[in-house]
């Protein structure tokens, strides 16, 4: 008797174990423009089966032989989820998520990083383009086209006196100069944390939203934010979306870490050689499955050495314009604060291999260091970051516009022999660029230093 009620106490324990073998100690939701990610915090890899109910606008996860030791989370009426419920059957975990419309399904497992342990991620993402937007109205205004964009109402829609769309002033006097904005990491991804919890995640999007209300603030110059809010954008997306808003420029913004917490200082990197041949190489090899766009240029028709001079070319290019525009912002970046390595870094980030967009990675601080974690964290010091990054964009663009842009359009009905100062100016690089001296600048116009004022009108040398 003693022997079978001790058999039947083992197997009871061996069910209990098996029962609990794994457990899912949280559940977690981010909501991207694109998605909802449901994270589930597992102690171990699992077994799962993932069940999507078409039609039904159901579906199922059931996590083989666990326990659910965590609270589901609540979800607003407006998004994906529509309701979250859960029960055990067999020693499983079945989850039931019903969904306000059909969605896409993806789901997989990662394994344990940072301060992430397992974890089995599902995401949903809408059938619906949520990002695609109806092309402006037209009107009628035109303004002189030494007035910014920004300043007039031409940019607003409207029509004419006979009820007739009519053309903007973007139309007539040219686009903005599209500047995307990427804060690093985001929702399950972190990013570094600070002494005092500062999550790099969150500061990076406070400085990048800053940004671009200075871009926006800027003649012929808008910002486009990439993340908007706490959510994670896979590397390869967040050039996808710079690429979808036709950006002339590209700039993630993200703060350092190292383990010695004396470190301080910000850097300012640019692709490598390196990663720019190995991504050609990507871009080579996908051509005939996707039209990939090089400079306006589809790569999908073209044989392997014109395909490749092409990349060539435009990685070229646009490898020189991230230098330049890295250069100016690292020598702003000094005048606010310490400088980790006052010269332009090369790396291999995924960010800033888009072949047809120049661009540039900002490590704005050391969070791991606690001074610069207090000052990552001032809205001021945030501010001063954001104006030192838009000094360096706004410098190479005011003397480079490409064409086609107000900026370009600005310069072409410049009086003969005046310049008019525009924000972000300085005296030599308009002496650079109408290739005079500084000297004879100065002197024409009677300058005794080089301080200038915007809207200014300069004399230049030689010009008539």
């Amino acid at each position: 008797m003693k022997k079978c009620l001790l058999a039947l106490l083992l197997l009871i324990f061996q069910t209990v174990v098996i029962a609990a073998d794994a457990e899912i100690n949280g559940v977690r939701s981010w909501t991207a423009p694109d998605r909802t990610r449901l994270v589930f915090d597992m102690s171990k890899t699992v077994d799962y089966k993932l069940t999507d109910f078409e039609g039904m606008n159901h579906i199922s996860l059931r996590v083989v032989q666990s326990a659910l030791k965590a609270e589901l989370p609540a979800f607003e009426s407006h998004g994906i989820i529509e309701s979250i419920r859960s029960e055990t059957r067999e020693g499983d975990v079945l989850v039931s998520i019903g969904l306000h419309d059909d969605v896409k399904v993806k789901s997989f497992q990662l394994d344990p990083n940072g301060p992430y342990g397992h974890r089995l991620v599902v995401d949903l993402y809408a059938n619906a383009d949520d990002e695609q937007q109806a092309p402006a109205a037209a009107t009628q205004t035109v303004v002189a086209a030494s007035e910014s964009p920004k300043k007039s109402a031409a940019g607003k829609s409207a029509t004419g006196s006979s009820g007739k769309p009519v053309l903007t002033l973007q139309d007539v006097r040219g686009r903005d100069i599209i500047i995307a904005i990427d804060a690093g990491h985001g929702g399950e991804d972190s990013g570094a944390v600070g002494y005092r919890g500062t999550y790099e995640k969150k500061v990076v999007l406070q400085i990048a939203k800053k940004l671009k209300a200075l871009v926006d603030a800027e003649p012929g110059m808008k910002g486009v934010l990439v993340r908007t809010g706490d959510y994670y954008i896979p590397l390869r997306k967040r050039m996808q979306i710079a690429r979808k808003h036709r950006a002339d420029f590209f700039v993630s913004i993200h703060a350092d870490a190292f383990r010695d917490k004396r470190a301080r200082g910000s850097s300012v990197f640019v692709l490598s050689n390196r990663g720019a041949t190995s991504e050609a190489a990507r871009w080579l090899a996908k051509r005939e499955n996707q039209a990939d766009l090089v400079g306006g240029v589809s790569l999908d028709d073209k044989d392997n050495v014109l395909a490749s001079v092409l990349l060539d070319l435009s990685q070229a290019a646009t490898m020189q314009v991230s230098h330049e525009v890295a250069q100016q912002t690292a020598r702003n970046l000094g005048r606010i604060g310490k400088m980790h390595s006052r010269n332009v870094q090369k790396a291999r980030f995924m960010v800033l291999k888009s072949p047809d967009i120049p661009s540039m990675l900002v490590e704005t601080a050391f969070i791991s260091n606690p001074e610069e974690e207090k000052k990552l964290r001032d809205p001021k010091h945030q501010q001063r970051i954001a104006r030192a990054v838009l000094t360096g964009i706004r410098t190479y663009f005011n003397n480079s516009p490409p064409p086609g842009t107000w900026l370009a359009s600005r310069d072409s009905v410049q009086p003969a022999g005046q310049y008019v100062i525009a924000p972000g100016d300085t005296l030599s690089a308009i002496a650079t660029k109408h290739r005079v001296s500084l000297a004879q600048l100065k002197d024409i116009n009677s300058l005794e230093t080089n301080l200038i004022r915007v809207g200014q009108v300069l004399k230049i040398p030689g010009k008539s």
